[in-house]
């Protein structure tokens, strides 16, 4: 491997905790962080994401995967991160490298300045030598603030570093069209678009919170990002350079040729649903077409609660979602204007505005290559 790598990989529950005794798997650990020490000194870098806190910390707290409520995991995760970063720091330590945590919630990757903030933090951290180790911060995320799975997180991850690989390490050899379990399922090596494979995909381990779903729609965000997605077994020696030299069998999602600029994929590549629009067939049509704004009277009806700033989902008067876009106002504010179509935005604000709800180079058209998000039940209802 001659051209430096950026380098993200993602690493599930199943690989790092015994899923009986709950302990750290060393043996799996060794055989990956020598690969990393491989692949660091011959120039590239690897941000590691890093499942496993939640597992190694249930049996500290006296519950199981199956028994496991949030308030449990919470609390699983507060005791199993230090077991977990241990583990990591002994054996990189072996090899003559730094690690450090970065604990991250869906405000991270969602709020556009605390993205980039972020990014300055890992970028630092890998100028000095230091390899990041990313987890979502599990002791304090809910529900309603969680990303909810790893897998998507690191392709965010991956998309926010301007990775060039994003590496899925997995209990299985990749994708397949249906249930590997199944004899006659057949081994997917390349896949140009996600979307075909989506329904063979259901189901998730019992210690991670993702399945294959889940890591098909990671693909999908790396590969709009111009990031190439392997997904790949793990319990093999160089679980990596194994993958990256295609000396073993692996699951390639080959990036779009043509990707999202940074701010363009930060837009469009979601973790969370803050609020969508439903538009006209003519508007959805128009904002393709000559990428002007939407205004208040392109606005059929709206549903969520949310933020100026907030990345919105537009869906056509069909429930077919056509873009995303971000936010000038709230939600409270666009009910007002919405509501009082004949009163001039000023009047109604209490300051000056073009009332422009989505600014043209805000806005990013979502083509046949995306994952299209389902319309919320209050839209496909209106």
């Amino acid at each position: 491997m001659t051209k430096k790598r950026n380098i993200v990989v993602k690493i599930g529950s199943a690989l790092l905790a015994n899923q009986e005794l709950l302990t750290p798997r060393y043996g799996f650990l060794q055989r990956l962080l020598e690969d990393v020490a491989q692949l660091r000194s011959e120039g590239n870098d690897v941000i590691l994401c890093s499942s496993g806190s939640v597992a190694l910390g249930l049996r500290i707290i006296g519950e199981t995967p199956e028994s496991a409520g949030i308030s449990d995991k919470q609390a699983a995760a507060a005791c199993g991160m230090p077991l977990l970063l241990n583990a990591y720091k002994q054996v990189g330590h072996e090899f003559g490298f730094e690690i450090a945590q970065v604990l991250l919630t869906l405000g991270d990757f969602e709020d556009h300045r605390r993205f980039l903030n972020t990014r300055n933090t890992v970028a630092r951290l890998l100028e000095a030598g230091v390899m990041p180790i990313v987890n979502e911060n599990d002791t304090i995320t809910t529900e309603e603030i969680r990303v909810g799975d790893n897998d998507r997180l690191a392709a965010k991850v991956a998309q926010m570093v301007g990775a060039t690989d994003f590496i899925i390490l997995t209990g299985v050899d990749g994708l397949y069209d249906r249930n590997p379990d199944d004899p006659d399922a057949v081994f997917i090596p390349e896949v140009t678009d996600v979307g075909p494979y989506m329904d063979a995909t259901k189901g998730k381990s019992t210690l991670g919170t993702g399945g294959m779903e889940t890591k098909l729609q990671a693909a999908n965000m790396a590969q709009e990002a111009g990031v190439t997605t392997w997904i790949a077994q793990g319990e093999v020696d160089r679980p990596l350079s194994t993958v990256l030299n295609g000396s073993r069998r692996a699951t390639k999602v080959i990036p779009n040729p043509n990707p999202l600029s940074g701010w363009d994929s930060w837009i469009a590549n979601r973790l969370q649903m803050a609020g969508s629009l439903v538009i006209s067939e003519d508007t959805a049509n128009a904002i393709a077409n000559d990428n002007r704004p939407i205004r208040r009277d392109d606005i059929v009806s709206m549903d969520g609660d949310f933020s100026r700033g907030d990345v919105l989902h537009i869906y056509d008067s069909k429930g077919i979602e056509r873009a995303r876009g971000l936010s000038d106002f709230t939600s409270e504010e666009l009910r007002v204007l919405t509501n009082n179509p004949d009163t001039d935005a000023e009047q109604l604000l209490g300051y000056k505005t073009r009332g422009e709800i989505i600014r043209g180079n805000n806005l990013v058209m979502l083509e046949t290559r995306h994952l299209l998000w389902d319309a919320p039940p209050a839209i496909t209802e209106a």
